[in-house]
């Protein structure tokens, strides 16, 4: 009978077997990558459709959240590129602090080299665009090619599976996480409307608030949200732009455990073992007392872990298979025409190529031959320059935040935009491809 019922326990439930595929993709670092690719080619596929209009009209659709005064109306698209992307600048700013205190970044030693190649894979980039581009407006977009889609690059590193070291991801990402911290300061320095004192000041107010939750000791994520919210409202109004709010929210959230790892040990056994006892008397799993032990386990594995991580897996999910993919969709769509190839050879769109495509493979392996030779850092364990060289091209992946950077530059519906967003696609789609070829090249380590 035992046995039956061990057997009848470990078979799973339809719905499960259902679930198993997508829960499987959802755990896959390609996921991310993919669907990001997918909204992008229906945005391409859509603007260029009979049904184009329509593609237009849904992004200008006024959207009114809030009540009278009290209500603020936009249309779709800035709600995703202002508040939806202050989240996805939230989760990016949690992974850079987490990398600071824990990470990658953690030290001196370690970060150099992804810190010095981010720097030599921006600065050359956006030289190329400005020497390319010229003066004038076209000169606002020198910050588009100096980012890296971490989603994108990370998902052609998973194709790859196990024909690149774990030292290559390691390096890759923390390269894309400095480059994102870049991306943030240029944003935060160059791309601000005129400031509003006032609401300046309101600014300081609500991040004092943040800053004394967190000394006071304040665990609840609620608590954060609802802050965060004020602080995203006030910023909107300062001149900043939005987004910065979400980088500003990540640097309060504690990152701090409130329980060390003996006593959280030694509580959730306790708690266990408490269980344990209780069902092995006999007693209804389903009575009170296991429900108490239930909720003080998870109240002890709360405290054991820091909000700053809780907070970023909990929001992660929600960043990489919705804020990003639904952006994409909504900036990707570019109108292809008979001039399209021809548009490729103007001076932005060639500006944004030379210096994704050129740019950023030879800024990241010159700077990070350079710091490597010169002693300060030492490649990562079973890395070779092979591997940096492929990933210095997958790091001319822009698209997302160039063009979140480009629609900051030139502003909806500029001709300055649309030619910057085919060079943002061009440009992506060559370095994806060719990275990944130069990466499979590489011969297997025994």
């Amino acid at each position: 009978m035992t046995g039956a019922k061990r057997a009848g326990d470990s078979a799973q439930p339809p719905i499960e077997l259902f679930l198993a595929p997508f829960r499987d993709f959802a755990h896959s670092n390609a996921s991310g990558g993919v669907l990001l690719l997918a909204a992008a080619v229906v945005a391409l596929v859509w603007a260029n459709s009979p049904f184009a209009s329509s593609y237009t009209a849904l992004w200008d659709t006024t959207l009114t959240i809030g009540v009278g005064d009290l209500a603020l109306s936009k249309p779709l698209l800035q709600w995703i590129n202002d508040a939806l992307m202050a989240i996805f600048f939230l989760v990016v700013g949690l992974e850079i602090k987490r990398e600071v205190l824990v990470g990658e970044l953690a030290s001196v030693r370690r970060a150099t080299l992804p810190i010095v190649a981010a720097l030599g894979g921006a600065v050359l980039p956006a030289l190329l665009f400005l020497g390319v581009a010229g003066g004038g407006d076209a000169a606002r977009g020198w910050g588009i090619p100096m980012a890296t889609d971490i989603a994108f690059a990370l998902g052609v590193l998973a194709l790859l599976g196990s024909r690149v070291p774990l030292g290559l991801r390691i390096f890759v990402t923390a390269l894309a996480i400095a480059d994102d911290l870049l991306a943030v300061l240029v944003i935060a320095i160059f791309f601000n409307t005129d400031l509003y004192l006032p609401a300046l000041g309101a600014v300081a107010i609500v991040l004092l608030a943040l800053v004394a939750a967190n000394r006071a000791g304040a665990r609840r994520p609620v608590v954060y949200g609802v802050l965060g919210i004020a602080l995203w409202l006030v910023v909107f109004a300062s001149g900043i732009h939005a987004t910065v709010a979400g980088v500003l929210l990540a640097l309060t959230i504690p990152s701090q455990n409130r329980l060390d790892p003996d006593a959280f040990v030694a509580r959730a056994r306790a708690v266990v073992d408490d269980f344990e006892g209780r069902t092995m008397f006999g007693d209804d799993a389903r009575t009170g007392e296991h429900h108490a032990a239930l909720w003080e386990l998870e109240e002890v594995t709360e405290r054991a872990q820091a909000p700053m991580l809780r907070v970023e897996h909990a929001l992660h999910p929600w960043v990489s298979f919705l804020i990003v993919p639904l952006f994409a969709l909504a900036n990707a769509g570019v109108r292809l025409g008979a001039d399209t190839a021809a548009s490729v050879l103007e001076p932005i769109s060639l500006g944004v190529i030379l210096g994704l495509i050129v740019g950023k493979q030879v800024g990241i392996t010159a700077a990070a031959f350079a710091v490597v030779r010169l002693g300060f850092a030492t490649l990562p364990s079973g890395v070779t320059w092979r591997h940096v060289y492929g990933a210095a091209w997958l790091g001319g992946i822009g698209f997302t935040m160039s063009l979140f950077v480009g629609s900051l530059a030139y502003g909806k519906g500029s001709g300055e935009l649309a030619l910057a967003k085919v060079g943002i696609l061009v440009a992506s789609i060559l370095a994806g491809v060719i990275g990944y070829a130069i990466l499979r090249a590489v011969p297997r380590r025994a």
